[in-house]
């Protein structure tokens, strides 16, 4: 018999150990075993050096702070089965099991008006066929049909151990310490009232920083502008090399690449077509950066400039402001570099463009962080906070940027 009771190592919280056999399958299974082949945070390690963990060291840190909640919600007399103790572990697990090439990079460039949420959903309901039905109440805890609601909002929501898992793994691997968080702190303060997710009111200095953390964590790694310099640059590549696909140029590409590359997919394909999850699952950073490698050297000066840029770091210069960029100021960048590299007013849009980024730290209208008072009454955090102003970090902020070659 195979022990599958297994420990794992994480740099985060130490031992981690496997609490149901069918989660050990689910690990060992090819779909699972990709994620250690795409990376969390996509290009950010061209920023940040450290940031190379990937989807799989993610996934598993979310499965030790959900058996965490799991304990903690019991203790405060909660019934959680351990049928729906296992379903939310799985749940959770499984979460991102639908992330393409570099995460969220590339997100809407492989496959068109596809979240990664909805290919995991159609994941799981293949890995659910795979082990008769053992994912069932799994799947619904994950599409919120569940009775228990709380469920999941451990799984998905403002406060879920999503987020509590990457705010401190990709503040731990860039070395930015403005995300730390007390994951341990807040967990022990998770309850449960009227079937809704809430803080107890001692942990609400937790929240805060939470929400400051998360807001920090935007800017500077997720949303910094070298990193949108990078992901804009690999999107241009996958954009030229369609292009250059719909006219059936032969360009050299893995098999599940070229799948996705020459033809259109879109949710429909995926479920008319059961072997494309397949082939989806087959994707991986590798396919990407293989190909981006020998397309450096493509008669297409566009696709072939793009790739060299991305292979050696020559990314776009970025200029960031908080309102859109004049017409003017960019059909004056244009024309400069259509002129240098000789392009064409629609190649050169490959080199200049704008493009917007919001930062969202707490949205009160979604599903809100509720604190339970001492009085057993609910209060939203933005109204309970008394130290920071949380209600001024409800508020989205957007910026525009504008991108260009160097030089």
């Amino acid at each position: 018999m195979i022990n599958k009771r297994k420990i794992f190592n994480d740099p985060i919280y130490g031992f981690i150990t496997i609490p149901y056999e069918i989660i050990f399958d689910l690990i060992e299974h090819p779909y699972f075993q990709r994620l250690r082949r795409i990376k969390q945070l996509g290009l950010t390690h061209l920023v940040y050096p450290g940031a190379l963990h990937t989807r799989f060291h993610h996934a598993m840190g979310t499965m030790y702070l959900m058996t965490r909640a799991i304990e903690v919600i019991r203790a405060k007399g909660q019934i959680i089965s351990d049928e729906e103790a296992q379903g939310v572990l799985i749940a959770i697990l499984l979460h991102d099991i639908g992330h393409g090439p570099f995460s969220h990079a590339l997100e809407h460039s492989i496959v068109d008006g596809i979240s990664h949420e909805e290919l995991s959903t159609l994941f799981m309901d293949e890995l659910n066929a795979e082990f008769k039905g053992k994912l069932d109440v799994a799947l619904q805890i994950f599409r919120n049909e569940y009775p228990k609601r709380f469920l999941h909002q451990l799984v998905s929501s403002q406060l879920d151990m999503d987020r509590l898992d990457y705010l401190r793994r990709d503040s731990f691997f860039t070395g930015v310490s403005e995300g730390v968080i007390s994951t341990e702190r807040i967990i022990a303060m998770l309850t449960v009232k009227n079937d809704e997710l809430a803080i107890e009111e001692k942990g609400i200095y937790s929240i805060e920083k939470f929400i400051v953390a998360r807001r920090l964590m935007y800017w500077q790694v997720y949303l910094h502008k070298t990193v949108l310099s990078a992901e804009n640059l690999l999107v241009n590549i996958l954009k030229r090399a369609k292009e250059l696909a719909n006219q059936n140029e032969d360009l050299f590409c893995t098999p599940s690449l070229k799948e996705f590359l020459y033809h259109h997919h879109d949710l429909t394909s995926f479920k008319k077509n059961k072997n494309l999850l397949k082939q989806f699952a087959d994707l991986d950073d590798t396919d990407i950066m293989a190909s981006v490698k020998v397309w450096q050297n493509h008669d297409d000066k566009i696709l072939a400039k793009l790739c060299q840029m991305m292979v050696n770091r020559r990314l776009y210069k970025v200029e960031i402001q908080q309102k859109k960029f004049e017409n003017a100021i960019i059909a004056d960048v244009k024309q400069k570099f259509g002129k240098k590299m000789k392009l064409n007013e629609q190649e050169i849009g490959y080199f200049v463009f704008q493009n917007y980024i919001e930062n969202n730290a707490y949205n009160p209208k979604k599903d809100k962080i509720n604190i339970l008072l001492k009085n057993n009454t609910f209060l939203d955090i933005s109204e309970a906070a008394d130290t920071l102003n949380i209600s001024s970090l409800s508020r989205p902020v957007k910026k525009w940027f504008l991108c260009y070659p160097k030089g």
